[in-house]
């Protein structure tokens, strides 16, 4: 079960990624580790001024009666990529770099529609 879990969740992220390519944004890098979480999908959107890194949460749910996928993002996830975004920002050497966070959430039928929610969340100023 797990396995069929896990192979679900890379060709969903795999699909989700040739979508955002798709959509103009070039692909960056793919399950970044931190000691705080992952982030799925990173992107460059060179679409808007200044240019930007767009940070990308693929969410699925098999079943909606618990929420949606993108309503599973809730404020800890959110804290979790942050924080992740930031540790790849240090590395990277990007910290001037502007950067935004999109949540695609997958559904369960059988050609995976997405719904894509850009900026789905922000830093706080504090």
């Amino acid at each position: 079960m797990a396995k069929d879990s896990r192979a679900t969740g890379i060709a969903i992220e795999q699909s989700v990624k040739r979508y955002l390519q798709k959509q103009a944004l070039d692909f960056v890098e793919a399950n970044f580790h931190s000691r705080f979480g992952e982030i799925d999908l990173i992107f460059l959107d060179k679409n808007v001024e200044p240019h930007c890194l767009v940070f990308v949460e693929v969410r699925y749910r098999a079943d909606n009666s618990f929420g949606s996928a993108a309503e599973s993002v809730d404020y800890r996830k959110q804290q979790k990529l942050l924080k992740t975004a930031e540790v790849y920002l240090q590395q990277k050497k990007m910290t001037n770099f502007n950067a935004r966070f999109d949540v695609v959430s997958a559904n369960a039928t059988k050609d995976h529609k997405f719904q894509w929610y850009k900026n789905a969340f922000e830093a706080s100023p504090w």
